[in-house]
């Protein structure tokens, strides 16, 4: 679950530009606060995000026990031109991780929260990144 500061911004993004479906919502009067779940495929077969928008909070502090959510991808270069052709922020582009081999970006949603892209082939299907 990702606390978020504007739940349409949110959505947006992650259908947009990471090429999730917005699977349901729902919202809750009495105690204030929206839910939109997004992911690749329905639960439980795919893992789903839940974006959760406690009405009237704008932004919140990250924190340092948060690190980051990471999506498999078939093309991490791919991926990468998509997102910014989409608007979306690429904040490390795609390369081998540092001592390693395995291909691997980072792109910030809207609310600044890190998402590591790894290149994954038999995560090829559904994503919409590659």
């Amino acid at each position: 679950m990702l606390r978020v500061g504007n739940l349409q911004r949110s959505i947006d993004f992650y259908t947009q530009v990471l090429g999730m479906r917005l699977q349901r919502t729902s919202e809750n009067p009495e105690y204030q606060y929206s839910l939109a779940f997004v992911g690749y495929g329905g639960n439980p077969e795919h893992a789903e995000i839940e974006l959760t928008y406690n009405w009237g909070v704008e932004s919140y502090e990250m924190g340092t026990a948060f690190g980051h959510v990471a999506l498999g991808v078939p093309d991490v270069y791919a991926a990468c031109e998509k997102i910014k052709a989409s608007g979306g922020n690429v904040t490390r582009e795609a390369g081998p991780v540092k001592g390693g081999t395995s291909v691997i970006a980072f792109v910030t949603d809207p609310d600044g929260y890190k998402i590591e892209l790894i290149q994954r082939a038999e995560h090829a299907a559904g994503t919409g990144l590659g």
